[in-house]
C-alpha cells in the first residue's frame, strides 16, 4: 500500500461556498489525502481549524454518508439543537438522508484537525444547509447552490 506524504500535499484554503458565505470557514484548511492516494469510492480530507473557525456551515447529505475522528486539539461537534465536545480520537458518523445538519467548530485557543472521510455518490448529490436555507447539488463534479427561494447564486 503506498504511503502518503502528506508533508508533501498541497493546503487548500479555498472554499466552493459563494460570496458571503465563503466567510463561515475564514480559518478553515483541509488537504486532500483521498485525492492523493487516487481514491474515487469515497474523499478522505484532513480538516484543519484555526481557534474560532468552522468547518463548514451547518449541513446534511441526501446521498453520502459522513465519517469523523479529530486527530489533534479539542474541537466542538454543532448539530440540530446539541453541541459536544469532542478530543482526539473521538469520532462521529453521518448517515445519509438524515436531516441533522452538522459542522464542528474550534471554540479553543489552539489548532484543531480532524480526519473527516465521505462517500461519493456516483450520481447527484443533494447538501442542504438548514440555518441558511441555501441547497447544494452536485451533478458530475459540478457544483451548483442556489437560495431558499431557488434562485441559483
Amino acid at each position: 500500500m503506498p504511503k502518503i506524504d502528506i508533508l508533501s500535499l498541497p493546503v487548500r484554503t479555498t472554499t466552493i461556498y459563494p460570496p458571503p458565505y465563503d466567510q463561515e470557514v475564514s480559518g478553515r484548511s483541509s488537504i486532500r489525502l483521498g485525492d492523493a492516494g487516487g481514491l474515487t469510492q469515497f474523499g478522505a480530507n484532513l480538516v484543519i481549524l484555526k481557534p474560532g473557525a468552522n468547518a463548514s456551515m451547518r449541513h446534511w447529505h441526501e446521498v453520502e454518508d459522513e465519517f469523523l475522528m479529530v486527530t489533534e486539539g479539542e474541537l466542538t461537534l454543532v448539530e440540530e439543537g446539541t453541541t459536544t465536545l469532542m478530543r482526539q480520537g473521538d469520532c462521529a458518523a453521518f448517515k445519509a438522508g438524515i436531516a441533522n445538519g452538522h459542522r464542528m467548530v474550534n471554540n479553543s485557543d489552539r489548532e484543531g484537525r480532524f480526519l473527516v472521510i465521505g462517500s461519493r455518490g456516483l450520481g447527484t448529490e443533494t447538501c442542504h444547509y438548514p440555518d441558511t436555507g441555501l441547497k447544494l447539488v452536485i451533478e458530475k463534479d459540478r457544483a451548483t447552490f442556489s437560495d431558499a427561494a431557488g434562485n441559483l447564486l
